[in-house]
This record gives C-alpha cells, structure tokens and sequence, in this order.
C-alpha cells in the first residue's frame, strides 16, 4: 500500500511539474512577450552601441590632439595667439539649445 501511494505521489508531483513548466514556457511564447522581449532587446543593444560609438569620438579626438601635439613638435610649430582657435565639433558636443535654425520656412 506505502509503494502505491508513494508512487502515486511521485506521479502527481512530475505531472505538476511538467505543466508548470509547460504553461509558463507557453506564457514566454506568446506575441505580446515576444515583442516586449525583442524591444528590450533592441533598447539594449542601442545604449551599448551608443556607449561604444562615444568612447570611440572620444578615443579619436584624443589621439588626433596627440598626434597634432606631436606633428607640431616635429616641424617646430607651437601654439600661437595670432592663430584661431581650434575648431569644435559640433557632433561631439552636448547642444541643446542652438543659436540658429535649421528651418527655411521662418523669416530672416
């Protein structure tokens, strides 16, 4: 009788089990997951490139500076006050609030 009973048991538990585990695997395959997945996939991946893509402006106007430094040094060229001062650009910096407009359309 304990042999039957413990059997039955373990019958009941794996059957629970098993669809537990099918239920919630169906849960994660349904379209609204799918796309909720896929777009926080999508968000990630987009902060990572553009993290990636601003260390390599960064790494770029670094080694740029160096190499001008070092370009100037070789020909006997140093800083002078007469000449303008380094171009910015404006890819690289934070603009919020632009001192011009882009729109043709507004009177000049």
């Amino acid at each position: 009788m304990f042999r039957r009973t413990f059997w039955f048991g373990t019958g009941v538990a794996a059957g629970v089990w098993a669809t537990t585990k099918v239920n919630r695997k169906l849960r994660q395959l349904t379209p609204e997951s799918l796309a909720a997945t896929a777009a926080n996939k999508a968000l990630e991946t987009g902060a990572r490139l553009k993290d990636r893509a601003l260390d390599f402006a960064v790494d770029v106007r670094d080694n740029m500076a160096r190499r001008e430094a070092e370009l100037g040094e070789a020909l006997g060229i140093h800083d002078d006050p007469e000449l303008p001062a380094p171009r910015r650009y404006a890819a690289l910096e934070n603009r919020t609030n632009p001192t011009y407009s882009h729109n043709r359309n507004e009177d000049h």
